[in-house]
């Protein structure tokens, strides 16, 4: 398999400050093979010894035997020292750097993707590249000494045996060579059902809450079983050809032993070799034979790995992050939008020549029915997607153009659907990193926090996804951190929607009272008093902007807004 510059990124991981561990592997693994030889001359002195009678020869072998039998022990423990030092490493390093190409991806490539990808690709496939890719090297090289070592002591032992059994040898080895080509193909099907399975699993687990509320169990159940037997299918189609292959693998096998025990006896019957000879080879056999029946089967597991490997480097690297022009982490001038359209299917268009502009420092409410196309235009801002026509510019910079990680340090939005990690509030609402106290107690006041924090202290668990909260307190807690961060820019989804009607007060005075920001609000809770205060009123419908101005010039004019006023009233 032709390696190009993706995988052997990742095959470098495998390796990169393991080398050590690596060679100290392949040291141990090539001289534990030791003891195979070693026993099958005992095998052979022996029953010379018996032949002859010798019970001094007898007690020498066997204190050779019991030094041996030691070195030969702390040469395997060493083996599986350093083995499992490499694969601990390697696995880590590998995972590591996936998640670090997954996490350099922008908003906008990783919305397109199927997460169940990442997630059967880090898990089921990463379990099959630790046994055939890493751990089958190694026993590669075992199965590789053993072969060269046993054919070795062969030759030395008889030519004429070792000859015989290497035109028998043919037979195990076309078997294995012709079945092994299968097992790749049936092993990257084995993966991409997988893949499939988790995908639907986790949709499954999900929308548990919406399975239960319409009684749609027996029917996801009916769906997974479903799925659940098809990859169970795909699966014993591949460890069908697994078994088959090692079946056809042994029976050539028993034939070349057969054939090396009758000739074995023939030359020994001819006085050419000794009982003890043939008894020492028919014995080495064992290391020819396994390497002829394992060695294809593992470098067509290793190709199969590869396989594994090639897929992910290929989805870490498919719409992957293109950097653009660094803007700075402030905003001059204003965020202009001229005649924007954009839909996530071609032939339906979402937003429909928008043409705007969002000066600095001001606050913007954006309010307008369900599907008006609000938070569409919130996303757009924050980078999500560069298919849209027109232009979005930040201070005269073309959106498309601008380095996302710059353009995440310039805003922030604070979307409906709230993500925490099961993890502290402090870890929530700092991100992990370390803010100034006085900074954190303000972004805690700010977004109504704070009876939260003292009632259950910043190291209060918040559960999977906040499970152990409210939607309000999670809310809050994302507000916090928004407002933790400080961007110049702060953009707000419905960012109060799951709050009472005094705490949304309470919360968006507070963010419209900030100097410097610019703040641009999509909401649907048009309240006088909250709405007196935007600089500008934006309102949508059907993907245009039907209305702008202030609140009392919209109220005056008696249009779109004063209907959306009167009927929220």
């Amino acid at each position: 398999m032709k390696r190009n510059a993706d995988i052997r990124e990742y095959i470098r991981a495998f390796y990169q400050g393991n080398r050590l561990n690596f060679a100290l592997a392949l040291l141990f693994t090539v001289l534990s093979t030791g003891g195979m030889l070693f026993f099958s001359w005992v095998l052979g002195e022996i029953t010379n010894i018996i032949t002859a009678g010798s019970l001094e020869r007898l007690g020498g072998t066997l204190r050779f035997s019991a030094v041996a039998i030691v070195v030969l022990l702390w040469v395997e423990l060493l083996m599986y020292r350093f083995k499992a030092r490499f694969i601990h490493q390697a696995l880590r390093q590998y995972k590591d750097l996936a998640f670090s190409r997954l996490a350099g991806k922008n908003i906008s490539a990783f919305s397109r993707e199927n997460t169940g990808r990442y997630l059967s690709a880090l898990t089921n496939d990463t379990n099959s590249i630790e046994e055939n890719y890493l751990n089958r090297t190694l026993l590669l090289v075992f199965y590789c000494a053993m072969f060269v070592g046993g054919l070795a002591m062969m030759l030395w032992l008889s030519w004429k045996l070792t000859l015989a059994a290497g035109l028998l040898s043919l037979l195990p080895i076309l078997c294995s060579l012709v079945m092994g080509k299968g097992l790749a193909v049936r092993e990257q099907a084995v993966s991409d059902q997988n893949e499939r399975f988790v995908s639907q699993v986790k949709d499954f687990l999900s929308g548990f809450s919406v399975i239960k509320s319409f009684k749609a169990e027996q029917a996801v159940t009916d769906l997974f079983q479903s799925a659940n037997d098809s990859t169970e299918r795909t699966k014993e189609r591949r460890r069908w050809w697994e078994y088959l292959l090692t079946a056809t693998a042994e029976a050539s096998g028993t034939i070349l032993q057969m054939g090396i025990f009758f000739y074995g006896a023939w030359l020994a019957i001819r006085g050419e070799i000794d009982a003890g000879t043939v008894l020492v080879t028919l014995n080495l056999c064992n290391c020819v034979i396994q390497p002829i029946q394992i060695i294809p089967q593992y470098q067509a597991s290793r190709k199969a790995a590869l396989a594994l490997i090639q897929k992910l480097a290929q989805i870490t690297r498919e719409n992957a992050r293109h950097a653009g022009t660094a803007i700075p982490p402030f905003l001059d001038h204003s965020i202009s939008l001229s005649h924007v359209a954009f839909g996530y299917a071609p032939d339906k268009p979402v937003l429909k020549d928008l043409s705007t502009r969002f000066e600095a420092g001001k606050s913007y409410a954006v309010v307008g029915p369900s599907g008006s196309g609000k938070s569409t235009l919130l996303n757009l801002l924050m980078g999500s997607d560069p298919d849209y026509t027109g232009s979005i510019a930040i201070d005269g910079q073309e959106l498309r153009a601008v380095d996302t990680d710059s353009l995440y340090d310039l805003m922030s939005l604070i979307g409906q659907n709230v993500f925490l990690f099961d993890d502290t509030i402090q870890n929530n609402l700092t991100m992990f990193r370390d803010f100034p106290d006085r900074q954190v107690d303000l972004a805690i006041k700010r977004s109504g926090l704070s009876a939260i924090v003292a009632e259950r202290g910043m190291d209060y668990r918040c559960g999977e996804n906040g499970c152990n909260l409210s939607g309000g307190e999670r809310q809050r807690i994302s507000i916090a951190r928004a407002l933790l961060r400080g961007t110049p820019v702060l953009l707000l989804d419905e960012a109060t929607a799951a709050l009472d009607n005094q705490t949304t007060f309470d919360v968006t005075d507070a963010i419209l009272h900030l100097d410097g920001l610019t703040r641009i609000v999509v909401t649907h809770r048009l309240d006088a008093a909250l709405m007196e205060q935007y600089d500008q009123i934006i309102v949508m419908k059907d993907g245009r902007i039907v209305e702008t101005g202030g609140y009392r010039e919209l109220m005056d004019a008696k249009a779109y807004f004063y209907s959306l006023f009167t009927l929220a009233a």
